[in-house]
């Protein structure tokens, strides 16, 4: 559970910090978190609400950026968000405003009762440039229903700066996209120690993340079925990418919440 209780001297280092230098909301997203909790069973709605009344414009008039919030689409009791920084500074900084400020320690005990774990958290990095999330548009309150989006893990032999994370922005990102897939991201394990450890993150390093969005759950999964089926993706990106997982990938496939604004 996120607690955090305050102390003098953990006030002090606040004050120190004046909050995030800079803005993810106004440039790319330098570091991501990317955030899957299980919650008690039957509290999706209730948390959500917490959630979206409480944590999106608190955290953002701190100078973090959420990308997008969803429900698992295949389990009502799980959450997931990202949560983006400009880099590893402002990542430090806007936490702990947050975690040691006056919504997070109003609202702390309503929402940790609904957490049953929190600790799924990869810490993530672009896998390329050009592979970051786009800067955020302007936040719309009352986004229309539906969309949808897949985060997929891919699980490999070494770690991506080995040759997959050049190989999926110049191969893999291409095929997909003609073949209609909309690929909004793809990041990497950060490599540098977790520099806020009292939210714990995953230390697997032999992974990529890469997002994609859609109208529909099915349109994302016809699409890149489009995409392995084409003659492109047989020659050039089958054989390699099979000798790069170490295992199958794990797909996400999220439902964005009312006031996502990745959807």
């Amino acid at each position: 559970m996120i607690k955090f209780p305050l102390s003098m001297t953990m006030i002090a280092a606040l004050m120190a910090t004046n909050a995030a230098p800079a803005t993810a909301n106004d440039g790319s997203a330098g570091i991501i978190e990317l955030r899957q909790y299980k919650l008690a069973q039957g509290r999706s709605d209730a948390f959500v609400a917490l959630f979206e009344d409480k944590f999106i414009d608190s955290q953002e008039a701190l100078g973090m950026r959420l990308v997008g919030q969803f429900r698992d689409h295949a389990d009502s009791d799980r959450f997931a968000w990202i949560r983006a920084f400009a880099d590893m500074k402002t990542r430090e900084a806007g936490l702990n405003a947050f975690y040691f400020g006056p919504v997070w320690q109003a609202h702390r005990e309503t929402a940790n009762a609904m957490l049953v774990d929190s600790d799924n958290v990869l810490l993530l990095r672009p896998a390329a440039p050009t592979l970051a999330f786009a800067p955020a548009a302007p936040r719309d309150t009352e986004k229309p229903p539906g969309g949808a989006v897949w985060a997929v893990i891919e699980y490999l032999w070494k770690t991506p700066d080995k040759g997959f994370a050049a190989f999926f922005a110049d191969q893999m990102k291409p095929a997909l996209a003609a073949a209609g897939v909309d690929v909004v991201g793809a990041y990497v394990p950060v490599a540098e120690p977790n520099n806020f450890p009292r939210l714990p993150i995953r230390s697997e390093q032999k992974l990529l993340v890469w997002f994609v969005r859609g109208d529909s759950h099915a349109a994302i999964e016809a699409a890149l079925t489009s995409a392995r089926q084409s003659p492109r993706w047989r020659k050039t990106i089958a054989a390699p990418l099979h000798d790069a997982e170490e295992r199958m990938p794990q797909i996400l496939r999220l439902d964005p919440t009312p006031r996502s604004a990745l959807r």
